[in-house]
């Protein structure tokens, strides 16, 4: 006998999303039934684009049907980013107003104080990103201090122009743009928050052929100034993610660029501790600068804390050759500190994007 539509749904209800721990309808990740005699068509928009979480849920899927009596199961993935007619959950701004509506996530990448490692956390987010299946760009806002040229291999190198737009170098897997590879080497940029303002946005929306990708992380400039809350504005935030080391004058700071981020509007998804200890060849640790500061900092402010990054020698060497890739190959205690940061952000990000849409960005 074949199933209704209600039994279809009662059995999709049985399928949770194993990071969520929640049920597929409820999260709405099904958006679309159809029934023909006892073949049942799916279609789902899950919240990671993982290649794992992919795979375990439409078993589940396939599974809880056929249970229930379904003789055929198709079960569609869509993979595609939402059209403008069809807000990406968890996405702050409309898209209207959202000059990137091919990207379904904006994660910005900031810290208080300039030091703390931003951007090389940015950079293995982003990588780490990309190894779970995800299609990933990584934009190097940092406009007074882009270090991605160094850190991504691409120092001295041009990006390629298709027509009247730039196209993103694509290096270590990730689609990838930076002013560093637009202006004189080593030439100081000095210009005032409206100048960084204009050129952030060219880069970042106007000049740039982006491809559809599943996670966009941008690199924003240091502290809670001018810049980086003007560039806020220009961007449909998921979330912002926060870096700082473990001493109590960087937390200060880190606080500060928290409650930055939550004035206009934009979902803190975490706290993570850079140069948390060293490891010493004895199997010992010295806390150079007094570790878990960021952890109990994100539990004062009611936070996620995704991790702790120690001071691994390894991360600076692939860092100043251009090879960060070789973070997450050659040192197993590093790829597994970098890989449990990401896995605790890709569950906050599963998180917003259940919750909706949030605010817009706004400047108070």
């Amino acid at each position: 006998m074949p199933l209704s539509q209600d039994q279809v749904v009662a059995a999709l209800r049985t399928v949770k999303d194993p990071e969520l721990h929640k049920d597929i309808v409820t999260l709405g990740m099904v958006k679309g039934i159809a029934l023909e005699g006892d073949t049942i068509g799916v279609r789902l928009e899950l919240s990671s684009p993982a290649p794992a979480m992919r795979d375990a849920i439409e078993k589940s899927v396939r599974q809880a049907l056929e249970r229930a009596g379904a003789a055929n199961v198709h079960v569609e993935i869509l993979g595609q980013p939402r059209t403008p007619a069809g807000p990406v959950p968890g996405q702050s701004a409309p898209a209207a107003n959202n000059p990137l509506p091919q990207v379904k996530r904006v994660i910005a990448v900031g810290a208080g104080k300039g030091g703390v490692g931003k951007s090389t956390l940015a950079v293995n987010i982003a990588i780490g990103l990309a190894r779970t299946g995800a299609k990933v760009g990584l934009m190097d806002g940092d406009i007074y201090g882009p270090s991605m040229p160094t850190m991504l291999g691409i120092r001295g190198q041009q990006p390629a122009v298709k027509g009247s737009k730039i196209v993103p170098f694509h290096v270590h897997g990730l689609h990838a743009i930076t002013i560093g590879a637009l202006v004189e080497q080593d030439k100081p940029l000095i210009w005032r928050g409206p100048m960084a303002h204009g050129a952030f946005k060219q880069l970042f929306a106007d000049n740039t052929d982006w491809p559809a990708l599943d996670y966009m992380i941008v690199d924003l400039p240091p502290g809670t100034g001018d810049v980086p809350l003007t560039l806020c504005q220009l961007l449909p935030l998921t979330g912002a993610v926060v870096v700082a080391t473990p001493q109590q004058v960087a937390l200060d700071d880190a606080i500060r660029a928290v409650k930055m981020f939550q004035q206009l509007g934009a979902p803190v998804l975490g706290l993570i501790e850079n140069m948390s200890y060293m490891p010493m060849p004895d199997g010992s640790t010295v806390d150079l600068f007094g570790r878990g500061g960021a952890r109990t900092a994100a539990q004062n402010l009611n936070l996620p804390f995704l991790g702790e990054l120690p001071l691994y020698p390894a991360l600076r060497v692939n860092s100043d050759s251009g090879n960060p890739t070789a973070n997450f190959e050659s040192d197993p205690p590093l790829r597994l500190a970098l890989e449990g940061i990401v896995r605790n952000l890709v569950e906050q990000v599963a998180q917003r994007d259940a919750q909706g849409a949030g605010p817009q960005l706004n400047i108070l």
